[in-house]
């Protein structure tokens, strides 16, 4: 059994002790699933500093990429892992740790025989809603309208999670002002955007 990861310790700064500003052992964690380019959690860090965001991306790359621009920008309240997201918040996230869960726009693996492949299946819902706290919530968005539709008829009979409720589009004040690199694209390309969050009670 491999023992729980804490979350918070990716965010301590030995050489800095506790700060005013962002009390690491209170402060609500939020996860990421599938961080692609870092574009939500660049968003998200600097929007709240006083919540933490931990991202998770598979490829190599862009793991890296994401972790340069954070600490370009100095943004101590949020980090990436490199790796397997499913595992990630099936072996080493505890319980009733996080705020939120994350996943955005994520591969729909469009083949019949691909469907499988797909983020959220139910290993992966169960242990989002084992991860959440109360009142904590699942926000899911994709382009793909079938994903969409399949997924919240997956979370409701699956799960006990209260939902969906509808996310307004809201307008981009900027180039970058979108939740992720997909959400720019797909509007700029006037496509539609599927939202929703679910809440854990």
């Amino acid at each position: 059994m491999t023992p729980p990861l804490d979350p918070r310790a990716l965010f301590a700064d030995p050489k800095l002790g506790p700060t005013a500003s962002l009390e690491i052992h209170t402060a609500p964690l939020e996860i990421e699933i599938g961080s692609g380019k870092g574009l939500f959690l660049q968003g998200a860090a600097r929007r709240s500093p006083e919540r933490l965001f931990l991202g998770n991306e598979l490829a190599t790359k862009y793991a890296l990429h994401i972790g340069a621009r954070l600490a370009a920008q100095q943004l101590n309240n949020a980090a990436i892992i490199h790796g397997d997201g499913l595992r990630l918040l099936r072996e080493f996230i505890p319980s009733g740790c996080a705020a939120a869960v994350h996943v955005y726009f994520p591969d729909p693996w469009w083949k019949a025989r691909h469907k499988k492949r797909r983020v959220l299946n139910e290993a992966m819902l169960a242990d989002a809603v084992r991860v959440l706290q109360h009142g904590g919530k699942l926000h899911f968005w994709t382009d793909v309208q079938e994903y969409y539709e399949t997924t919240i008829e997956l979370i409701q009979r699956v799960t006990l999670l209260i939902g969906p409720t509808p996310v307004p589009e809201p307008a981009a004040e900027h180039d970058l002002d979108f939740r992720t690199h997909f959400e720019r694209r797909t509007r700029l390309n006037r496509d539609p955007v599927f939202r929703c969050e679910f809440e854990k009670v």
